[in-house]
């Protein structure tokens, strides 16, 4: 399962010259929302057998997400790291991240890839679908419940994707990729014998070479997509209010005065 190292939410968050989001000298922590992915996958292994191996992709500081990981429950963690794939885009990271994983599948059958539906320090959304055309696997994004069941001689991920008015049923036969919203579960926290088992885990990693990969198709240099102009979100303004018995009628002038009435 694939997750990513992301700055802290509650820093603060600015790009650097080059369009790309400064991650020197900021806390950074497992991408939330792969929180779910990992219990989801883990409790797909509980239920059915087999192992949990969390992939990302990063610098030295990555280590911290695979690490998460194997506290909460993952048999093995995997980072892979090069000069080369800085400033790497969406397509990037997708076309290393499947290298990866096809590097992981000459060990041992990868049934299943996971991963979070979103990473919050950009809110693409875009990375399963890429990874999974580059898999060439079937993909079911946005996951809000999933279970394995066998059907007609082979085993079937089937999840529900809850959308604005309705939810759908989709399956796919394994091996195949899945997407996990935060709606799919409520994440374990790691018990003490967890996170002191993960501190002595060693983490294999891969570089470009290992993967065999072309770095033209990465980094700066393979990037499709690049950011032209960023600015600073405006401060927040607001009026503060003392209720001294006409907060209310106070409150209705000023939304009144500023049109934000119907």
């Amino acid at each position: 399962m694939c997750v990513k190292h992301v700055p802290d939410l509650q820093g603060e968050r600015r790009f650097t010259d080059a369009g790309r989001v400064d991650r020197e000298g900021a806390d950074g922590t497992l991408n939330e929302l792969d929180e779910n992915a990992v219990e989801a996958a883990l409790r797909l292994v509980e239920a059915h057998g087999g192992d949990v191996t969390v992939l990302t992709m990063g610098p030295d500081d990555a280590e911290d997400a695979v690490r998460r990981g194997l506290q909460m429950g993952a048999h093995r963690a995997v980072r892979v790291t090069d000069d080369a794939l800085a400033g790497s885009d969406a397509f990037g990271t997708a076309h290393a991240l499947a290298a990866a994983v096809r590097r992981l599948g000459e060990e041992a059958p990868v049934d299943l890839v996971v991963t979070g539906m979103a990473a919050l320090d950009g809110l693409m959304s875009v990375v399963p679908t890429l990874l999974a055309a580059e898999l060439d696997l079937p993909q079911l994004t946005l996951a809000a419940h999933l279970e394995a069941a066998e059907g007609d001689g082979a085993t079937v991920l089937r999840v529900r994707r809850d959308l604005d008015h309705v939810s759908e049923v989709l399956e796919a036969a394994l091996p195949a990729l899945v997407s996990v919203t935060d709606q799919a579960n409520e994440a374990r926290y790691p018990a003490f014998a967890g996170i002191m088992a993960a501190r002595k885990a060693t983490v294999d990693v891969w570089t470009v070479a290992d993967l065999g990969l072309d770095p033209a198709r990465l980094g700066d240099a393979g990037a499709r997509t690049r950011v032209i102009e960023a600015t600073e979100r405006p401060a927040r303004e607001g009026v503060l209010v003392t209720d001294t018995g006409d907060a209310g009628v106070r409150l209705a002038g000023y939304l009144a005065e500023n049109g934000l009435l119907a």
